[in-house]
């Protein structure tokens, strides 16, 4: 009883402690935000401040010597308690990672009481100690969602600071009128001056303060497991602790605003050829508008274009779908993959015309290569998810069109039938977008060990087919979009958007975003207008409800190709989600790519994903490709003794009004998980 009493009024007044600590906090936190002015900070990298909780430990093994003078005539085993824990803390946590180092130093106490016994004299004795330490805690920070909860671990090297023990032996309740025994107060002898354990734990940050606000205040509940593994106090007998830690740090830290540093409001006109600027500033929110200059010349592009070794199919159906191109016999003499304008497909219009016209004569493509090429084999394997059977007529009917149409000797194509692809877009799982993931796998593939059909430098079943190359008039590139720029306050704001008026005050609106940027073809603001000047008002809502409005004037001209200056392009395309068809196109673009790169020239790598998927996950794919290829063309031109090349990088994700193709089809969900690479000779 004695035991449960001591225990009560610890856990109690630690906890009360740590209570009102709290509360000081919380009620201190609460009128910092009604203090901040509207401006914007990231996320401290730097934080300190103080850890205070309560160590629930958990006494197991065994002792009986107390120290050289006292050994009990009964063994304690079992025991709990509660000590305070209170630690100055430093914590460093770089800005957009998600790793990060935390140090506690500070005062830590495993006081408890072991369950009382009974000594052969049939009196009960109890026994509590009094333990605490200097405690030294480095640990490894890890938030796995980039967000407020986070795992952290690492060693505990704690330096004995007391040892004392209280003993009591009760007297033998046969013999009511003994005088009871003195209480025994000592120290525990054959202390382990030093302790090496370790810890587990997990936290959650909880802001107190508005980001407006330069010093950022966060208190972050937390829960630490410390085992047994290396905490036996004495090096005698077999006494260790558990404890479980429960508490919460107090932080603080400056952010570190990206404002940019400019006066009022500053509007820079078009003059000929130069760039137009607007720019409009509220204090840390500083907005641009760029309208790039206009060349009236002619712009051609070579495009060198991958082939998906994919025929897709429609569900419910083992046909060839009709919207690939399907010739009759008489047609194939004149055949001819470098001028398929001829030969498009029906359901097929808008941005992606030209390239959907290549991949559509996919099947057409292959019979030519395969009648000249007559030592050339192919295998077709159909993928269904009604199995194996459905995917063999599947790829039965691609068969029979070759045979029939291109008079393929029918023993130089073999097939086969699967459940899903060697390569599946529907991951084991999975739970979204399942409808669009299985449409793009149900699916012939087309695989070969001939070299003749195959891209360059690659081989093997898994191989891509050669790429097809055309030229045409290019479209309105990236770099002739107008581009709308948000820094030094994004982080504040929940979005922005756009108002553009022309000079009979029609208005057009676009957004809202969340992203620092955002481009626009021109000629979706001019529409049929070949130049104007637009009032362009900017507008933008702080987290806090606070909208800030500004406006100024640019000069847009629509974009018309340059004259006799033909651009290369080229396209990485990847698997689902994956980015490890760098790995496949790694040679290619050592090879065939940097050679083509002229002394002087520009690329421009902008990187795309399908609709599947979420908005901001597939947007920061884009960019990872993107940059993966930028670096590894880098990479090669620095072997070369080459720094002569500018690079643009774009990562646009799903942009709707950026994708290369349209959604609707499997195939054009597939070529939208792309990477292109156009490079412009001495772009200026």
């Amino acid at each position: 009883m004695k035991t449960i009493i001591h225990l009560i009024k610890e856990s109690t007044s630690v906890l009360l402690l740590n209570l009102l600590i709290l509360s000081t906090f919380i009620f201190s936190g609460t009128l910092i935000p009604l203090q901040a002015q509207e401006a914007n900070y990231s996320r401290p990298t730097w934080m300190f401040g103080v850890a205070t909780g309560a160590n629930f430990n958990y006494y197991r093994g065994s002792t009986q010597e107390l120290n050289s003078d006292l050994s009990v005539p009964t063994t304690f085993h079992n025991g709990t308690g509660t000590g305070l824990y209170l630690a100055p803390l430093i914590e460093y946590r770089p800005t957009d990672s998600r790793w990060g180092l935390m140090l506690q130093t500070g005062y830590d106490n495993r006081k408890g009481f072991f369950d009382a016994v009974v000594t052969p004299c049939n009196c009960i004795a109890d026994l509590s100690a009094n333990i605490s330490y200097l405690t030294v805690e480095p640990s490894l920070r890890f938030a796995p969602f980039n967000g407020n909860f986070y795992l952290y671990g690492g060693p505990r090297l704690a330096y004995n600071l007391a040892k004392s023990f209280t003993y009591q032996q009760g007297t033998n309740p046969s013999y009511p009128n003994q005088i009871a025994n003195p209480d025994v107060n000592s120290d525990f002898s054959s202390m382990r001056k030093t302790i090496v354990s370790m810890q587990i734990a997990a936290g959650y940050d909880i802001q107190l303060s508005s980001p407006a606000h330069r010093t950022q205040f966060v208190i972050s509940p937390f829960l630490s497991f410390q085992p047994y593994f290396g905490q036996n106090p004495r090096w005698i007998e077999t006494w260790n602790l558990t404890t479980l830690r429960i508490g919460a740090a107090f932080k603080f830290g400056r952010g570190h605003s990206d404002a940019i540093p400019a006066p009022a409001a500053v509007v820079i006109a078009e003059k000929e050829a130069t760039p137009t600027m607007a720019v409009i500033i509220d204090k840390e929110i500083l907005f641009a508008a760029n309208a790039p200059k206009n060349i009236p010349t002619e712009r051609r592009v070579r495009e060198t274009f991958p082939l998906r070794n994919y025929v897709f199919f429609d569900l419910g159906s083992t046909e060839i779908p009709d919207r690939y191109v399907l010739l009759k016999k008489d047609q194939v003499k004149d055949f001819k993959e470098d001028q398929l304008e001829v030969f498009t497909p029906k359901k097929i219009s808008g941005r992606s015309y030209r390239q959907m016209t290549v991949y559509y004569n996919v099947i057409n493509i292959l019979g030519d290569r395969m009648q000249k090429n007559p030592a050339s084999t192919i295998k077709l394997v159909g993928s269904s998810e009604k199995g194996p059977k459905d995917g063999r007529e599947m790829a039965e009917s691609v068969k029979h069109y070759l045979v029939e149409v291109f008079e393929i000797n029918a023993t130089r194509i073999s097939i086969d039938g699967r459940t899903k692809p060697k390569i599946p877009s529907e991951q084991v799982g999975g739970t979204e977008e399942l409808t669009l993931l299985r449409e793009g796998d149900r699916r012939v593939s087309i695989e070969s060990d001939s070299p003749d059909l195959l891209m360059e430098f690659q081989s093997g079943p898994n191989a891509p087919l050669k790429p097809v190359v055309f030229s045409a008039v290019q479209e309105a590139p990236i770099d002739s979009y107008v581009s709308f720029n948000v820094t030094g306050g994004i982080e504040s704001l929940s979005s922005w958007r756009l108002e553009i008026s022309d000079e009979k005050g029609v208005v057009q609106k676009f957004g809202p975003y969340t992203d620092v940027s955002k481009s626009i073809p021109g000629k979706s603001i001019l529409g049929t207008r070949p130049e104007g000047d637009y009032t362009v008002t900017m507008i933008a809502e702080t987290k806090s409800g606070k909208i800030i409005k500004k406006e100024s004037t640019i000069h847009i001209a629509l974009w018309t190709p340059p004259v006799n200056e033909e651009i290369m392009r080229y396209s990485i395309i990847y698997e689902f989600n994956q980015s490890k068809a760098i790995k496949i196109y790694d040679k290619y673009l050592t090879s065939i790519v940097v050679p083509k790169i002229p002394i002087g020239g520009s690329v421009i790598i902008h990187g795309y994903t399908d609709i599947i998927g979420d908005e901001a996950h597939n947007k920061k794919l884009s960019l990872d490709r993107a940059f993966d290829v930028k670096m590894i063309i880098e990479k090669e031109l620095t072997k070369q003794g080459r720094s002569d090349v500018k690079f643009e990088v774009y990562g646009f994700g799903e942009d709707l009004a950026l994708v290369p193709f349209d959604n609707k089809y499997p195939e054009q969900r597939f070529y939208n998980r792309t990477v292109l690479i156009d490079i412009y000779p001495n772009k200026k």
